[in-house]
């Protein structure tokens, strides 16, 4: 065997085995299959000849499994192994012979891989999966004895190869595509395993932007739309979560057409998410310095939720999930209840981002069709309850509850006592879920720690509005930046009870006037197309007693002194509000004229 010898001779870079059939010549025989071998710097012949040997037995092992499994054709010193359509059945299932394994992250890798070769299966493998597979002691081929080309570029190279991806692209179903393999000595995959390097992992750790370009796939995804495309003759797992699938498919006689365009939908939509993820950086981190936007948006949605309807029976709904953003109500853990609707969604996340406002006090916001009937502060979140409540009792019955901090005992038992739809919580302490029960329709909700989300967007016909969102973190939310305007200034518990209502009154649809005393909301005016009847509204609900000597905020400015008018004449003590209007100074001097405090924020909060 004098082959090593002339190859470390001629300074080759790849030497090979070759199996064939025995015939009367010597190495006449139809070539069965061929392997290349690297050689390597520090070979010499007698670990060159151990290689090359190491691969003769594996090829041995493996090819006489498939000539066994598949059949064979010869045409002159060419053998044809296994590369006709051999999907069988109604459902067209196809076995699993011949498996291709590339995956970064390594979860269940060994276990996936050892029942594919109990099975018989062939496995070929890149880069480092192929090392932990070999490291299991499993046999495997390297994909760069496929190919007879040595991985390169520091890994970039692996994959982009005819021998790869010929053999997932080929369509066995048409006759001329199994020739042409057969006629470049290429054998078919029949199952892709692969997922792909952590681009959005890397993102959020904050490292620079050459590491982040390293982590952008390209070899797998260009393996997975292969395969997923060619799923008529191809598997393809992009998911640890469907490595069961596997099994289940070996036990099965492989997987049925049905199951193979289910993998490709799969195998598609996690492509898509990851291209996705990619433009979106590439366009925040590329765009022009002057330009705020970038070009290019993309949002992906995933783990739709059906719905029973939407706003209204005849309505269809489901809910989605973005991967993209911090979890949140999408991601909540329901306790206990009936399922979730629409509009219970909806009431929801008004309820939990109007109750996050309160970070640093127990709070409670009580929401019907996305306004508040109540919100309140207290020392616990029993006394928060029942102040928010107290605001508007009729109107809280059937309404949204939420807290942002654990559901006590005390506060379950009076929650237990008046019909609510959801109740919304970071977390329910030992014995509040065992209360509330007893209550079959209410359902509670355990919702991950609040994460404002950055941008906010609307559908509107032909596009989407885009816009930042809004939190209580401008200049003129602090009242240490307020301007006093008329009037004395506050007192300590004024301006508490002022810079309480300056937070609840976002949480309100505009046009808003909010009325407030002592932490709690008293009287809520919303939505209304004027401002003067958003003030008789919040007086009216209220009522004459607690509206005398409550203090007001108002969402927007008072294009006129009638609105403020609605509130002096009910005793409102002290108001404030963004100020702006052309007609700033008759309201002020409406104001001084009444003798009540006035502080500018110099920042609105519509909400629509």
């Amino acid at each position: 065997m004098h082959g090593p010898r002339d190859a470390l001779g001629y300074g080759v870079k790849l030497a090979g085995a070759t199996l064939f059939f025995v015939d009367a010549g010597v190495d006449t025989g139809p070539i069965i299959a061929q392997v290349a071998v690297p050689v390597l710097d520090d070979d010499d012949e007698e670990t060159l000849t151990e290689r090359i040997k190491v691969a003769e037995r594996r090829q041995l092992v493996t090819q006489v499994g498939r000539l066994l499994r598949e059949g064979w054709t010869i045409t002159g010193r060419k053998v044809t192994i296994g590369v006709s359509d051999t999907s069988s059945g109604a459902d067209g299932r196809r076995p699993i012979r011949r498996a291709l394994l590339s995956v970064y992250d390594k979860t269940g890798l060994v276990e996936l891989a050892r029942a594919l070769h109990d099975a018989g299966v062939e496995i070929v493998s890149t880069g480092s999966t192929a090392t932990t597979i070999e490291g299991a002691g499993i046999p495997v081929t390297p994909v760069e004895t496929l190919t007879g080309f040595p991985e390169v570029l520091d890994g970039r190279v692996k994959t982009l190869h005819p021998k790869v991806h010929a053999g997932l692209l080929a369509d066995l179903r048409l006759e001329r595509h199994a020739a042409q393999l057969g006629e470049l000595g290429i054998a078919p995959f029949d199952l892709l395993v692969s997922n792909l390097y952590p681009f959005t992992e890397t993102v959020a750790s904050g490292a620079d932007f050459d590491a982040c370009v390293e982590q952008i796939d390209i070899g797998g995804p260009a393996m997975v739309r292969a395969a997923a495309k060619n799923h008529a003759s191809v598997a393809v797992v992009t998911s640890v979560s469907a490595y069961p699938s596997v099994l289940a498919a070996l036990a099965d006689g492989g997987f049925s057409a049905g199951q193979r365009q289910q993998l490709a939908a799969r195998a598609f939509a996690d492509i898509a998410e990851y291209d996705v993820a990619v433009a979106n950086w590439f366009a925040v981190r590329t765009g022009p310095a002057e330009q705020e936007w970038p070009t290019f948006a993309g949002q992906v949605l995933t783990a739709p939720t059906p719905l029973r309807y939407g706003e209204n029976p005849h309505q269809a709904a489901v809910l989605y999930v973005d991967p993209a953003s911090p979890p949140g109500l999408a991601q909540a853990e329901q306790l206990h209840g009936k399922e979730m609707s629409y509009n219970n969604y909806v009431d929801a996340d008004a309820a939990w981002r109007a109750v996050n406002d309160f970070a640093d006090r127990p709070a409670v916001a009580i929401i019907k069709h996305a306004n508040p009937c109540g919100i309140a502060i207290g020392a616990d979140v029993a006394q928060a309850h029942r102040r928010a409540h107290a605001c508007d009792p009729v109107s809280a019955f059937g309404g949204v509850i939420a807290v942002n901090r654990p559901v006590s005992v005390e506060m379950a038992q009076q929650v237990a006592e008046v019909f609510t739809e959801v109740l919304v919580a970071p977390d329910f302490e030992p014995g509040a879920v065992d209360v509330l029960s007893g209550k079959k329709n209410i359902r509670l909700l355990r919702a991950p720690a609040w994460a404002p989300y950055p941008a906010e967007w609307r559908p509107v016909s032909g596009g989407a509005l885009v816009q930042m969102a809004d939190r209580v973190d401008a200049p003129g939310d602090d009242p240490a930046g307020w301007r006093l305007v008329t009037g004395e200034p506050a007192d300590e518990s004024t301006l508490a009870d002022l810079a309480f209502a300056w937070r609840a009154v976002r949480a309100v649809k505009s046009n808003a006037i909010l009325l407030a005393a002592e932490g709690a909301t008293v009287g809520v005016g919303m939505g209304q197309v004027n401002r003067v009847d958003s003030a008789h509204l919040a007086v009216s609900r209220a009522g004459a007693e607690r509206a005398r000597g409550a203090v007001a905020a108002s969402d927007a400015f008072f294009p006129f002194p009638d609105g403020l008018q609605v509130l002096i004449d009910a005793g409102v003590r002290a108001v404030v509000q963004p100020g702006g209007s052309v007609r700033d100074e008759e309201v002020v001097a409406a104001a001084t004229a009444a003798g009540i405090t006035m502080y500018l924020t110099g920042t609105r909060h519509f909400f629509h």
